[in-house]
C-alpha cells in the first residue's frame, strides 16, 4: 500500500503525442470524451462520492490540471480553480467538457441511481489511465462508506495503482525509415440521425466463457471474434451483403504498456487496422471473421508498433514543425486527422479484464464503457470485462440499429446467451 500525501505545487507539462490531436479538433459535435462507468450493489451517496473525489484527486497529477494554449503547442498545468463538482447525470454520455463551466478539469464524475461515471476528455489520457484513476476513486468511496472496509484495507492507495506520468512515447522512439500512408476512403455507416445531442447506448452482457469456449473453437481470440462478427454486421446489416468499391475499415486501439514495459497513466497506445473489400455477394459470417482476424495479427506485432510510435513521434520531433505557431499548426493538423478520417469505418475499444481487490468485489457487479462518434464514424463499439461477465457495448448516432441487430443475433446463433439493455432513445 502507498501512503497518502498530497503534494500542491504548481507543475506544467507538455501533451503526449496523441494528446496533441484532441484539443485540435474537439467539439460540441466531436466530443472526444470517452466514459468508463463502475456499476455498484447499492445506489450512490452523493455526499461521499463528493468527498472520495476531493480525497483521491490529489494524487493523480494526471487528472488534476487544466489546459493551457501556448505558442507552439498546448500544455497542461496544475489545476487550482477550486475542486471538481461531483453531480447528478442529466444528460446523455460523452458530452463535450466545456472546460469554463467545469472549473476547467478535463473529466467529470457523475451518478446515476447505482452507477459512478467518469467521462474523460482524451487529451488527459487513454482508457487504461482513466480505469487506474476510476478504481481508486471507486476504493475510496466505499471505504467511505463502509467504514469496515477502512479498517481492513486502510486508507491508501493500492500498490498496483500507477502515479506514472511519463511520455511513454518519447521514451520508446526509436528513429525508422520513413513511411508512407495510404489513405483510401473507407465505407461510412450514414442514416437518419438522431435528434441532435443524442447518443444511443447498446449494452450486451454475456459469459467470458462462453466467448472462449466458441472463439477457442475457431481457432481465435474473444477480441478476433468480437472484432470479425462486428465487421461482418457492417457488411450484412449496413451493406445488405452487397459489393462495395470501399472497404469496411475496423480501427482496433492497441494498449502499448505489455508491449513496452510501461506504467504511464497517460496516452499510450496505437491503432491498427482490419479492412475487409467485399468484392463478391454472399460472403459467409466465418470467412469474414477469418479475413479480419489475420488483417489484425499482422498489425498487432512488436515491430509493426514500433513503426507506428516512430512514424507518430517524428512528426512531433521535426524542429521545422516544432517552430510553426500554434495557430498556424492547428488548421494543418486538422485537414491531416480529416483526410485520415476517410479511411475509417468504426472503431472497436477492448479494456481488457477489470481487476479489483478481493475485499471489493462483493460492492461492485459491473463495468461499462462508451466512446464519443467521431468524423466518419457514426457508430462504435466497446468491450471490458469483470469476473464471468463481458460488456460489449454499441454508442451510436444512427437511429437504425440493424447493424446491432446482426450482431447480438450472430453471437446467439453461436449459442452465447446475451442479456440486452439500452437508453431508450432508438425508435425502431
Amino acid at each position: 500500500m502507498k501512503s497518502r500525501v498530497q503534494k500542491k505545487e504548481m507543475r506544467w507539462e507538455k501533451l503526449d503525442n496523441t494528446a496533441n490531436l484532441f484539443p485540435v479538433i474537439a467539439n460540441e459535435t466531436m466530443t472526444n470524451v470517452y466514459r468508463i462507468a463502475v456499476i455498484l450493489s447499492e445506489d450512490i451517496r452523493p455526499e461521499c462520492l463528493q468527498e472520495a473525489l476531493e480525497q483521491v484527486l490529489p494524487w493523480f497529477n494526471t487528472m488534476n490540471v487544466r489546459m493551457r494554449t501556448g505558442m507552439f503547442w498546448y500544455y497542461f498545468e496544475t489545476n487550482t480553480k477550486g475542486k471538481p463538482v461531483v453531480r447528478e447525470e442529466q444528460d446523455f454520455p460523452c458530452r463535450y467538457v466545456e472546460r469554463h463551466e467545469n472549473r476547467n478539469y478535463l473529466f467529470r464524475v457523475t451518478y446515476y441511481k447505482n452507477r459512478i461515471n467518469l467521462e474523460v476528455f482524451h487529451a488527459l489520457a487513454d482508457g487504461m489511465g482513466a480505469v487506474n484513476f476510476l478504481r481508486e476513486l471507486t476504493y475510496q468511496y466505499l471505504r467511505i462508506c463502509y467504514p469496515q472496509l477502512s479498517g481492513e484495507m486502510g486508507d491508501r492507495l493500492c500498490d498496483d495503482t500507477s502515479l506514472d506520468t511519463e511520455d511513454s512515447y518519447l521514451k520508446n522512439y526509436k528513429k525508422a525509415g520513413k513511411k508512407t500512408y495510404k489513405s483510401v476512403p473507407a465505407v461510412h455507416m450514414k442514416g437518419e440521425r438522431l435528434v441532435r445531442g443524442e447518443l444511443g447506448t447498446i449494452h450486451g452482457y454475456m459469459s467470458v466463457k462462453q466467448l472462449k469456449e466458441k472463439a477457442k473453437e475457431l481457432g481465435m481470440s474473444i477480441n478476433e471474434y468480437l472484432s470479425g462478427i462486428f465487421v461482418y454486421s457492417i457488411y450484412k446489416g449496413y451493406l445488405h451483403e452487397n459489393i462495395s468499391k470501399k472497404p469496411i475499415v475496423l480501427c482496433v486501439p492497441v494498449n502499448l504498456r505489455p508491449f513496452f514495459e510501461s506504467m504511464t497513466t497517460r496516452n499510450f497506445f496505437a491503432m491498427a487496422s482490419a479492412a475487409f473489400l467485399p468484392e463478391k455477394e454472399k460472403y459467409e459470417r466465418q470467412e469474414v471473421m477469418k479475413l479480419v482476424q489475420k488483417e489484425l495479427k499482422k498489425q498487432i506485432t512488436q515491430e509493426n508498433l514500433e513503426r507506428m510510435i516512430a512514424y507518430n513521434v517524428s512528426n512531433q520531433k521535426n524542429y521545422a514543425l516544432r517552430v510553426v505557431p500554434l495557430f498556424l499548426k492547428k488548421p494543418a493538423i486538422k485537414f491531416v486527422y480529416l483526410t485520415s478520417a476517410k479511411a475509417t469505418t468504426t472503431t472497436i475499444t477492448n479494456m481488457g479484464r477489470m481487476v479489483v481487490d478481493k475485499a471489493y468485489e462483493p460492492y461492485i457487479k459491473r463495468f461499462q464503457i462508451i466512446l464519443s462518434p467521431s468524423v466518419g464514424q457514426n457508430t462504435k463499439a466497446t468491450v471490458c470485462s469483470y469476473g464471468d461477465e463481458l460488456t460489449f457495448t454499441f454508442s451510436s448516432l444512427l437511429k437504425d440499429t440493424s447493424v446491432q441487430k446482426v450482431f447480438f443475433r450472430s453471437l446467439v446463433e453461436d449459442g452465447i446467451e446475451v442479456e440486452i439493455e439500452t437508453n431508450g432513445v432508438y425508435y425502431d
